[in-house]
């Protein structure tokens, strides 16, 4: 899963850092093409992956449910990559509406990636280990980014030029789908290598909450649950503030600490490294703290989005104030942003398995499909505040307002969340309590009746 979690994200920041050497080859090889685009259509492009991706999240999740999770984050892995691989011969064919289109069926495609994860870490993870396992998975994308951001830089102005950069990323993610449809399976019952002792202890721990049988999401008990939109509110923070800093950081790199194309690759890459080597500790310490009663899971959850967001935020609005002679402090204020963000991963991020362990997935397609939206909107509002890239004060703005929607989402999460897991569930306990409620409550009924009937006769 981590590995097909690096791919993925590995395939979304890609086009990142290659759209500068496809719109300005002397900053990579001036021996490819080059593609003049406003800098209007180049947010544009940034924005379209997630114009796919919003639509399909819940159809994904549903699927999730009624599928095969295992089987769809394969087929996920595949067609993305293969979309990633043709991006360059839609370029020179097609133009800037061309790549688009590809970016759009990329998100699209990816729209299954969250669902499929959460449902699979809901049937694999003890909820004691949760945190670990989770995190372990998910730093897979920022590695991702990492390596991506490291490696795209060198690619382009290598004699194999930009183009390269979508064959490298595209075919690794066709191979990892290949890997993980023959090697992954979507439970520990249907494991064949797992040992008996391994399969026990956690179909054990997640007994409590497990289900055999598939019955319908309950969404109107979703819809209407307070911790559900207060996780929302949270998701939605931690994508504008993730999105925002991986889509337009590389452009402030350039255009205002004036780094070349490799540097801008290592500079960008840096805050990334440093946010995956430190989430292992914070993972392990949240887990550590939670399985010796130091604090809460909900107190845990909350101390980790809060570390997540609030740090990034006053690290943002510090960064609004940093001087273009001063690179290495706008390095080190990004360094300290993005790996404080790692903690939110055991914040919100896992609080779909804790309210939910049976519907995690189609709960992570809900909230991830509006989140999604904020992913769309900050690279395009990005584009209508800054007019001009080397405008310090306009990229002050954008700083202040992701600043601001980091320190409103966790705010919300704070007063309305929690850990416990919600009554809707257990749809099938649930039926059978109220359908005892109904019998209990019948003798008294039929008594009252009579009493009346006899109350009647003279």
């Amino acid at each position: 899963m981590g590995l097909g979690f690096f791919c993925c994200y590995a395939i979304r920041v890609t086009t990142s850092v290659t759209l500068e050497a496809m719109t300005n080859a002397a900053s990579a090889n001036p021996n490819f093409e080059e593609f003049h685009w406003e800098e209007s259509v180049k947010h544009i492009i940034l924005s379209s992956f997630f114009w796919g991706y919003t639509i399909t999240q819940i159809p994904a999740s549903i699927l999730t449910q009624r599928w095969t999770a295992q089987g769809l984050f394969s087929v996920t892995l595949v067609i993305s990559g293969l979309l990633t691989i043709a991006t360059p011969m839609a370029a020179h064919y097609g133009g800037w509406q061309m790549v688009i289109a590809c970016r759009v069926m990329c998100g699209l495609v990816q729209g299954a990636v969250l669902p499929c994860l959460h449902t699979l870490l809901s049937r694999w993870s003890p909820p004691e280990e949760r945190g670990r396992l989770s995190t372990f998975v998910y730093s897979g994308g920022w590695i991702g980014n990492v390596i991506c951001l490291l490696s795209t830089g060198f690619l382009a102005a290598s004699s194999i030029g930009w183009p390269s950069c979508f064959y490298v990323w595209g075919s690794l993610g066709v191979l990892s789908g290949i890997c993980f449809y023959l090697l992954g399976q979507d439970s520990p019952s249907e494991h064949p290598r797992i040992s008996l002792d391994e399969k026990e202890y956690i179909e054990t721990s997640l007994g409590i909450t497990e289900i055999n049988e598939k019955p319908s999401t309950p969404w109107k008990s979703i819809l209407g649950s307070l911790p559900v939109w207060a996780l929302l509110m949270a998701q939605c923070g931690q994508s504008w503030g993730f999105w925002m800093l991986l889509t337009e950081i590389p452009s402030y790199m350039s255009s205002i600490m004036r780094f070349d194309i490799k540097k801008n690759g290592m500079m960008t890459a840096l805050p990334y490294l440093s946010a995956w080597l430190i989430s292992f500790p914070i993972s392990h310490i949240s887990d550590l703290c939670i399985r010796k009663k130091i604090v809460t899971t909900k107190m845990s959850r909350k101390i980790c989005n809060t570390i997540g967001h609030w740090v990034p935020a006053a690290a943002l609005v510090g960064l609004g104030y940093v001087g273009q002679d001063q690179p290495e402090l706008a390095v080190g204020i990004l360094i300290i942003a993005v790996s404080c963000n790692i903690a939110a991963f055991c914040g919100h991020n896992i609080n779909h398995m804790d309210l939910s362990p049976n519907f995690a997935g189609p709960l992570m397609g809900f909230t991830n499909t509006i989140a999604s939206a904020c992913g769309i909107l900050a690279p395009l509002i990005a584009g209508v505040i800054i007019k001009d890239s080397t405008n310090i004060l306009q990229w002050r703005s954008v700083f202040f307002l992701s600043a601001a929607i980091y320190t409103v989402g966790n705010l919300i999460f704070i007063l309305f969340g929690t850990s416990e897991v919600q009554k809707w569930n257990d749809p099938i306990e649930s039926k059978k309590d109220s359908v005892v409620r109904k019998v209990s409550t019948a003798p008294v009924t039929i008594a009252t009746i009579q009493e009346k009937e006899d109350e009647r006769i003279p």
